[in-house]
């Protein structure tokens, strides 16, 4: 019975970093889905939030868990994980995460995680741990999400241009003013869908691994899917504004034509992800879709030495998340 309870304990304890780091995640990540709308002026910061935050809940309603189940059983052997490996994997993530958001960088939430889970399994079992496949589709998309979002936010920028060729720019305006409050709802519904299932993918390991949820369970408890979709809606409510100013204006200056373009290819790529049940990182997709946007009015228009201070967060983000998640690993195994 002893025994018992102090397992409850710290599956409470875990279960509650997890939820921080969620909480993290919209607070990080809420700069993706509201950066152009606030930029473009066609919603204002306090009112962007909510909006992107409601829709960040009811991606609940939307995706399937396919990306949970990646995160539960594609990254490393479900078979070695314990108490002390989800705590050094959340502590590396949400480390990351705050040195990245105090110095403004739009790192990736997602690749955090990730990298937290192969520093801590590393620094338990080895590289034997890892599963490599679910990695390699992972990091796969640190260049294919980016790139896909670029070419989706260019083209329809192109054909925008094309259709609306001849209307004048006020009217071009007013339209898409109004079309971006849709392409904005759909970018916070793909944020959700695919981030959220992060947290629930964690969360379902811990749980299996403490035995309180049986190992062939398909889906986790209602509870744990509930409570992640609120709580990186909450994340999102409370913003981060450091990054949406590097989002909105620091890469290229938007009207609402290009902030439709970006959003709208970058929740196509996001809702593509989800499907497959690939994790990918909404702060590297519209990256890549505002840098694309951009670049339809000339290389000049994008201010590439910010873009590329972002492109170094993306690539240190997983090994330096991963360093931090081992050591965590260490501390937790020498003091809990």
């Amino acid at each position: 019975m002893h025994s018992l309870e102090i397992g409850l304990w710290v599956v409470v304890v875990l279960v509650t970093l997890a939820l921080l780091f969620d909480f993290m995640n919209g607070f990080h990540d809420a700069a993706n889905s509201i950066a152009t709308v606030v930029s473009t002026g066609v919603l204002k910061p306090n009112h962007a939030v909510m909006f992107a935050a409601f829709f960040n809940v009811a991606a609940l309603f939307v995706f399937q868990l396919k990306v949970a189940a990646t995160i539960g059983k594609g990254t490393i052997d479900p078979g070695i994980v314990d108490h002390y490996v989800i705590f050094g994997a959340l502590i590396g993530a949400i480390s990351w995460n705050l040195i990245t958001w105090y110095y403004g960088i739009p790192s990736s939430s997602s690749h955090a995680l990730i990298g937290g889970l192969v520093g801590a399994g590393a620094a338990k079992a080895g590289n034997d741990a890892l599963v490599w496949s679910g990695i390699g589709k992972t990091v796969a998309f640190i260049l294919v999400s980016p790139l896909l979002g670029f070419l989706l936010g260019s083209l329809l920028m192109l054909i925008v241009s094309w259709l609306f060729v001849r209307a004048t720019p006020w009217r071009i305006d007013r339209w898409f003013r109004r079309l971006q409050l849709v392409s904005a709802s759909l970018y916070s519904l793909g944020h959700g869908g695919n981030d959220a299932q992060k947290t629930i993918g964690i969360i379902w390991m811990l749980l299996i691994a403490s035995g309180h949820v049986a190992a062939g369970d398909s889906m986790p408890p209602a509870w744990v899917i509930i409570s992640c979709y609120l709580a990186i809606g909450l994340g999102t409510l409370f913003g981060g504004w450091r990054i949406v100013k590097t989002m909105g204006q620091r890469i290229t200056k938007l009207k609402p034509v290009g902030g439709f373009c970006a959003e709208t290819g970058g929740s196509v790529t996001l809702f593509l992800a989800t499907a497959l049940g690939i994790p990918v990182s909404t702060t590297h997709t519209i990256t890549g879709a505002i840098v694309g946007v951009g670049s339809t009015n000339g290389a000049r228009s994008v201010r590439w030495g910010v873009a590329g201070s972002i492109v170094w967060a993306w690539v240190l983000t997983i090994p330096c998340s991963a360093l931090i998640a081992a050591v965590a690993w260490w501390l937790g195994e020498m003091l809990l």
